[in-house]
């Protein structure tokens, strides 16, 4: 039985909470965060202890982390961790700062310890799906591939000012999700964007409505739409179009019920946020990681996707700001 310490106990952390205690490997041990009254609420929900980061990380017993903070203190956390022997899954991303965000992975290559990616996407099933049903040869060669992700409202303002930006905290998700699929990484990115929702998003210096689109070196061609809104629910599709056909991963529904009548056919609609979308994947992600520690499995997240999506969402914000193509390689 693993035993593990919980940093942060937010909304993400909640979630985290769920899948370690679900575990039969791990036991969530301990939680931390500075909103004591928040630690409670998960230390009570599933029978672990409050304590300090420092204790945690002091506490031999507990071998593994989940680092569900603020983002401006991942960076920090993984460096300590590592350097504490603890294995660790960090919520995305790495880093707000790309530079920042080197020197982290270099410096957890010297811990030595396993570190994972929170990129829990890359777990959804119906995701995971049309990835291997690519690799199998089941449409030929990939051309073009298409990812949608609404939210079905905007966050707070307060969460806006200090999210590092729609790039970085929404759409990086789509960066990786994008390697996934391709397996590869583009050449070139290419950014458009604006506030048209919501102009206190506007006056922090955000957006929210973007499209990236990208170019690989064999010319195959990739396009991201996020929008902070969608009035119906949380938009979450794949399409990715092949030299021998077409793969789609549609949006999961409330529920499967068409009624069907002289007026038209009419359905449910999509599942509202990522807790309910999502979910499935959380317990699949942490269940990789728990191979990864358990089993010496390889990493399937790693540092390094981490750090590769964060400098695709730099040349996203570069794009936009210069109003001009990036190449990746300039990141």
């Amino acid at each position: 039985m693993i035993k593990v310490g919980l940093l942060g106990a937010g909304r993400i952390a909640g979630v985290h909470a769920k899948a370690i205690s679900n575990h039969p490997q791990s036991n969530l041990a301990a939680v931390a965060d500075v909103n004591n009254a928040a630690a409670a609420k998960i230390a009570n929900s599933y029978g672990c202890e409050v304590k300090e980061i420092e204790e945690i990380l002091c506490d031999q017993s507990i071998t593994a982390v989940l680092i569900a903070t603020s983002t401006n203190t991942h960076s920090e956390l993984l460096e300590r961790a590592t350097a504490a022997g603890k294995a660790v899954l960090c919520e995305k991303p790495v880093d707000l700062d790309l530079a920042r965000a080197r020197e982290c992975q270099s410096q957890i290559r010297k811990n030595g310890l396993p570190v994972m990616i929170g990129f829990n996407r890359r777990f959804d099933p119906n995701f995971s799906a049309l990835r291997n049903a690519l690799v199998g040869g089941e449409i030929g060669k990939p051309e073009l591939l298409s990812i949608t992700s609404f939210d079905p409202a905007p966050p707070p303002i307060e969460y806006v000012k200090s999210s590092g930006g729609l790039f970085k905290d929404m759409m990086i998700h789509d960066f990786d999700m994008a390697n996934f699929i391709m397996g590869e990484i583009p050449e070139t990115i290419s950014a458009f964007g604006t506030s048209i929702i919501n102009p206190e998003i506007r006056e922090v210096g955000d957006i929210d409505t973007a499209l990236v689109t990208m170019q690989y070196a064999d010319g195959k061609l990739a396009i991201i739409k996020n929008s902070r809104r969608a009035s119906y629910g949380y938009d979450q599709r794949l399409e990715l179009l092949g030299s021998d056909g077409l793969l789609q991963a549609q949006n999961m529904l409330e529920n499967t019920i068409l009624k069907s009548t002289d007026k038209g056919v009419l359905g449910a609609k999509p599942t509202y946020f990522f807790l309910e979308r999502y979910m499935t994947a959380f317990i699949a992600e942490w269940g990789a990681f728990m191979e990864v520690v358990l089993e010496n499995k390889t990493i399937p997240v790693t540092m390094d996707d981490g750090v590769i999506a964060l400098a695709m969402a730099e040349a996203a914000t570069m794009s936009l700001s210069k109003s001009t193509l990036i190449h990746l390689s300039e990141i």
